[in-house]
């Protein structure tokens, strides 16, 4: 069975509610704090490949930084939205949960339950 890999902020309701989820399920996990150990390019490129996601679709919208940075004016490619997610990892919506080669964006946290 594959490890589940939570990347998350632990001050996050929705993170601490996915958390609660995994753990229920009895599954082996580990929780990655990404502002501790933050991602790099590759990483985060990669776990969006597994999630068909592109950046614009976890980029947060409403963080202070992206008001600063002045992004929604901006139309930016993945590759650039992907450097500056990685320099400022509030701009990333969370939590990713990976599962092998699966990965979700576990918002709201019960979108976990199919990996489960």
């Amino acid at each position: 069975m594959a490890m589940i890999t939570i990347y998350q902020k632990p001050t996050c309701s929705t993170c601490r509610e996915t958390v609660k989820l995994v753990e229920a399920s009895g599954q082996p996990f580990t929780a990655v704090n990404y502002y501790e150990k933050p991602f790099t390019k590759a990483q985060l490129k990669g776990l969006l490949n597994k999630a068909g996601l592109s950046a614009k679709r976890i980029l947060r919208t409403k963080e202070d930084i992206y008001k600063k940075l002045g992004l929604a004016k901006k139309n930016l490619t993945d590759e650039e939205l992907i450097d500056l997610m990685v320099k400022h990892p509030d701009l990333i919506q969370r939590p990713l949960v990976e599962k092998g080669e699966k990965v979700i964006l576990a918002r709201p946290a019960e979108a976990v339950k199919p990996l489960l």
